[in-house]
């Protein structure tokens, strides 16, 4: 049965429109797939059972810029109609050097050394070419490119299972666990590994991280700074020694105080990125004056 939908719909000055919208996404995990920005309007959908717990969560996260009695929720389009609303605009596209997003409708011949990753896209996840999700892809793809090809790999609050998916297609003698505390998300994650026929190889599951007891040379994280920081020990735990942790969704002003945590839990920082921002054990480089509207990735390892 489709999953009924509802708008929750910010109202922004203009000016801070792009502010709000990345706020939003790292703040409220019924945002973290994305936003959608409507003129001087941020829009996100949630699933109208869920509608009450996003609005709070929602009011309290954009205090600073908005009035907050001023978020409100708007009925849907049928998620049919909405489906169709994407080919409008979601076309194939290119992440990194490998790695091709294809939408179900479209046809992509792989060139090379070309990886297509088939993706349905769908409200509660979007297409897979958020910031944060290429930034993460971009460090699958330099870890294959040095030549490294980890056995086993961790996808820790996994959405539409990207990540764990483009893990999968990379290297072909991987599998993968791929966790998410949202049924939609294990859902619908089986449901993308099943189209780029990796489901023998993506293991899809609510299991809590906590109950997880394996360690892998490779977990992935794409979640809200403050949920990776509850998580903290637990992630780490789950790194095995030698292993790299990728953290992923956060704003960039929010990546090297989180880097620092990890590190004085017991990580080795790599790196902290953003697009045209590098920080590392070597030395920085001073963010730009936009900082706050890049995403950031941090690197670990054990």
């Amino acid at each position: 049965m489709p999953t009924d939908w509802v708008e929750v719909v910010v109202p922004v000055g203009a000016a801070d429109v792009d502010d709000v919208a990345a706020w939003i996404a790292a703040e409220v995990p019924a945002a973290a797939a994305g936003t959608e920005q409507r003129g001087d309007e941020v829009v996100f959908w949630v699933a109208r059972e869920a509608l009450a717990a996003a609005l709070v969560q929602t009011r309290e996260a954009v205090a600073r810029w908005v009035d907050p009695a001023r978020v409100r929720s708007a009925e849907a389009v049928p998620e049919a109609e909405w489906r169709d609303a994407w080919k409008r605009f979601f076309r194939t596209s290119r992440v990194t050097r490998q790695f091709v997003i294809v939408p179900s409708w479209e046809k992509f011949e792989p060139g090379g050394d070309d990886v297509a990753i088939a993706l349905d896209p769908g409200m509660a996840f979007g297409t897979g070419t958020h910031a944060s999700t290429r930034l993460v892809l971009e460090e699958i793809q330099a870890i294959a490119d040095a030549g490294r090809a980890p056995g086993r790999v961790l996808d820790v609050g996994c959405g539409s299972g990207i990540l764990a998916i483009a893990a999968a297609l990379r290297w072909p003698g991987a599998t993968c666990l791929a966790i998410d505390v949202d049924p939609l998300a294990v859902a619908a994650t089986a449901d993308n590994a099943a189209g780029n026929g990796v489901a023998a190889r993506v293991a899809t599951s609510a299991t809590p991280l906590g109950d997880v007891h394996e360690q892998f040379p490779l977990v992935l994280a794409n979640i809200q700074a403050h949920v990776l920081r509850e998580l903290r020990a637990e992630l780490i735990a789950r790194v095995a020694a030698g292993g790299t942790l990728i953290l992923s969704g956060l704003l960039a002003p929010q990546a090297a105080p989180l880097a620092d945590e990890f590190v004085a839990a017991g990580m080795r920082l790599v790196r902290v990125r953003a697009p045209g921002v590098t920080y590392s054990l070597e030395g920085s480089l001073l963010p730009s004056s936009d900082a706050d509207r890049e995403w950031s990735v941090v690197v670990l390892e054990r």
